[in-house]
């Protein structure tokens, strides 16, 4: 089987590197990046074109096109070319799939083709696979996972080393592990796009991206850390999705987790991915969520698949098969409410007043001493109730005088 790589950055030389160690058996024919000159490598064998132009990939005998040059455009358009040009694609690219996987399976399909996104989530971790031909047997109804290197980089140094949120975050940058604009990361948006992709392939829910909640970590504090710890729990961004009561619940957020979670238990740059099966209960999936070799593994694995001819997505992903249901982040769960106060007399009684209103129990409160009267933070945990009424409620506190910052909202998850 042929194979040309587009891209040939840090996962485009890895995947290089296995397709032409001799044990592989797959043949790399093309590679094609700008500047090819400044990336050609004497490692590569020399019957390998190197090239600047997509025609002389899509118009040679390529089996597989191997897209690894991310973005929306012109990554977008070489897939549906090179898919209607009789060659399968295996891609790493997540915005796209998460915003066009449904339609590039569809054409792939009416040409004969496969196109395979194991790499797109959870990097070396068999995720996609794993739900859509290890699992096709049950039916899942739920999928809770870390799915960003990055943030679960900063929360465990926030947590482990009592560092500040842009402290942890300089050291990030600093050691490679975070972009020198890290939005798409801590703000949730790459998660985002990967819940979007296991919420198509794991759930049978097509989802538009941009209809899921993502919050940013970067309200947290090492204070959080310590009141978690109170709480036997400790804090990761969590990505969310559940079929109920035809909606699909989902989100991605900081929240709390119980110390016993598999969750938890992530440190560093892993990734994790829980499933919850009707009829098979909870399957985990964890490992190296990142990095050119992990990345690669799974991109060479999905050729594999196609050179099997076990196409990597199964007939399940056709359109007929996948529905549409209504986005919301209402979950009802429990909540930590984080405050930073004026210390003055009243102030529990008045948060009370206002959860009280909204139909809310409180279950704890926490304070922990040592902090100056003019800057007190202090917890309150809420029983389950709906996120919506958390937020209605913060929202006519957050006018109260005696507040220093906004309160830091977080769900427990239970």
């Amino acid at each position: 089987m042929k194979v040309a790589i587009l891209g040939f950055g840090t996962v485009g030389q890895a995947v290089a590197r296995i397709l032409t160690s001799e044990s592989c058996g797959l043949a790399l024919s093309h590679v094609l990046n700008r500047n090819i000159d400044r990336k050609r490598v004497d490692w590569v064998p020399t019957a390998v074109r190197w090239t600047e132009d997509i025609e002389d990939v899509l118009s040679a005998d390529v089996d597989v096109v191997v897209e690894l040059i991310g973005g929306l455009a012109p990554a977008g358009e070489w897939i549906r070319r090179a898919l209607e040009s009789g060659k399968s694609v295996v891609t790493a690219n997540k915005q796209l799939i998460a915003r066009e996987g449904p339609e590039l399976v569809r054409l792939a399909e009416q040409h004969g083709q496969r196109v395979a996104f194991g790499a797109s989530v959870a990097g070396g971790v068999p995720v996609i696979s794993g739900l859509g031909e290890g699992l096709a047997g049950d039916e899942l109804v739920q999928l809770c996972g870390i799915l960003n290197g990055t943030c679960n980089y900063i929360l465990t140094q926030i947590e482990s080393a009592g560092f500040s949120f842009e402290e942890a975050l300089a050291q990030a940058q600093q050691l490679g592990f975070a972009e020198a604009d890290p939005s798409e990361d801590i703000d949730g948006l790459d998660a985002r796009a990967k819940l979007a992709i296991l919420a198509w392939s794991g759930l049978r829910v097509a989802v538009d991206h941009a209809s899921i909640l993502a919050r940013s970590i970067s309200v947290l504090e090492p204070i959080d850390f310590e009141y978690a710890a109170l709480l036997g729990s400790t804090i990761r961004q969590v990505s969310r999705a559940q079929k109920s009561g035809g909606r699909l619940f989902a989100s991605v957020e900081p929240m709390l987790v119980d110390s016993s979670s598999p969750l938890a238990g992530v440190k560093g740059s892993q990734n994790l991915v829980m499933s919850q099966g009707r009829f098979g209960g909870e399957t985990v999936f964890a490992g190296h969520g990142a990095g050119g070799n992990p990345t690669a593994v799974a991109v060479v694995s999905d050729l594999f698949s196609i050179l099997r001819a076990q196409p990597a997505r199964a007939a399940a992903f056709a359109g007929e098969e996948i529905t549409e249901l209504p986005v919301s982040a209402d979950f009802t769960t429990r909540h930590y409410l984080r405050f930073v106060v004026r210390d003055e007399p009243g102030i529990i009684a008045s948060l009370a007043l206002v959860l009280c209103r909204a139909g809310i129990n409180i279950d704890s409160v926490f304070q922990k001493p040592g902090f100056p009267k003019t800057r007190l933070p202090f917890v309150i945990t809420l029983e389950a109730c709906a996120a919506s009424l958390v937020k209605h409620s913060l929202d006519e506190i957050a006018r109260m005088e005696f507040l220093v910052q906004p309160a830091v909202a977080l769900a427990i998850l239970d």
